[in-house]
């Protein structure tokens, strides 16, 4: 374990369900990356810049229920701002989104 965290400091990150409604080919980016739109339900449709482009095609992401961090600030990345940070697991370099089993209202909480 690198840094151990109180239940408080992990109380802080607001996990929450959202369905990806659009992605796009993000060629100014460093690594390959898409760029996605996510609905989260009452907390409204945010953007991230995600490296998944090995796994996965942009047909199979759409509609696609996923976990991101919300509340972290903007982070400009080329010319994009990305408003969230979607989850997924690093399996020998490819990133594997986490996302849940059975379909749940967008902007559910992950506890």
């Amino acid at each position: 374990m690198n840094n151990i965290i109180t239940f408080e400091d992990f109380s802080k990150v607001d996990l929450r369900v959202g369905t990806i409604i659009e992605v796009n080919d993000f060629p100014e980016a460093r690594n390959p990356a898409y760029q996605l739109s996510i609905d989260f339900g009452d907390l409204g449709i945010k953007k991230s810049s995600a490296q998944i482009t090995t796994l996965y095609k942009k047909e199979d992401l759409l509609q696609k229920q996923i976990v991101a961090i919300v509340n972290f600030p903007k982070k400009q990345i080329a010319k994009f701002n990305s408003e969230c940070l979607v989850l997924g697991a690093v399996n020998a370099k490819e990133v594997v989104l986490l996302n849940p089993e059975i379909k749940v209202k967008n902007g559910s909480s992950v506890a």
